[in-house]
């Protein structure tokens, strides 16, 4: 490498660094990331009975794994109150389902969860 390119070098490098930094103060979980993971549940939520499918007990727990956050937690509220919303799952069902996946979600699943108090 020639001396007068590690200056050039160095630059790039602070440049990528900036730019792949994650801010503190933003969630890093999305909302097409809990759709995702509570995807497989939505048949059980609306008109399922007994204990929730594997699959729908994986997205759970991927979900509360990733929900570590205050921001993700709040990010995760807003997204499932909005989908809860749509859906209008049974209630009885939905708050049932992280005791019946064995796992404990951060979150409320209900279109009525006030997401203020979460975090």
């Amino acid at each position: 490498m020639r001396p007068s390119s590690f200056p050039v070098l160095a630059l790039f490098v602070a440049l990528f660094l900036l730019s792949t930094r994650v801010p503190v103060s933003e969630s890093a979980i999305s909302c097409s990331d809990v759709l995702k993971d509570l995807r497989p549940c939505v048949s059980y939520l609306k008109s399922g009975s007994g204990k929730p499918p594997p699959a729908c007990c994986a997205g759970v727990s991927t979900l509360a794994n990733a929900a570590t956050s205050s921001a993700d937690k709040k990010a995760a509220c807003a997204c499932i109150k909005n989908a809860a919303q749509k859906m209008n799952p049974n209630e009885q069902l939905a708050q049932a389902l992280p005791r019946n996946c064995k796992v404990t979600l951060p979150v409320a699943v209900s279109a009525n969860v006030d997401c203020s108090k979460v975090g």
